[in-house]
């Protein structure tokens, strides 16, 4: 059985095991574990509601996470979550602890008075999985470029 809560300001070890798991899922420990925040970091970023925060647990075992923003607007009044990383631990893949992350991320945005939730996805080959889960939840599909630009 999939359960999923979501961390609060206190939950430093819970955090950590989010960056872990997106780590270890992502192939990528230089930026999820190479600069670890230290304590207070970590509390004030989890005690900012605008900050998401998301564990799937199996029983004791951390299977999946979700972090988020959601982001204030400025030409209504109105703001839009964006799912940043989703992952789930390769064991317990197609098990249902994605969707009821996505779910969980639903049901806060809901409540935030959201209007949308976006979500951007990889068209390489081994992303297909992640792209047929949000085509299950999307209300619409966009094909877009990103960009990263330097500071």
């Amino acid at each position: 059985m999939i359960s999923v809560r979501r961390l609060g300001g206190n939950d430093v070890a819970g955090f950590r095991s989010m960056n872990a798991l997106f780590a270890q899922v992502f192939g990528m420990p230089d930026d999820y574990l190479g600069a670890v925040p230290p304590e207070d970091y970590c509390r004030r970023w989890l005690a900012d509601d605008r900050n998401i925060a998301l564990l799937a647990d199996s029983g004791n075992e951390v299977v999946g996470a979700l972090a988020g923003y959601r982001l204030d607007k400025f030409e209504q009044v109105r703001s839009e979550v964006h799912i940043y990383d989703l992952a789930v631990i390769e064991t317990h893949r197609r098990r249902g602890a994605a969707s009821a992350l996505i779910d969980a991320v639903r049901a806060i945005a809901r409540d935030a008075g959201t209007w949308t939730i976006f979500v951007q996805a990889d068209t390489a080959p081994e992303d297909e999985p992640a792209i047929a889960l949000y085509r299950k939840f999307a209300s619409e599909e966009i094909t877009a470029l990103h960009f990263d630009i330097v500071p």
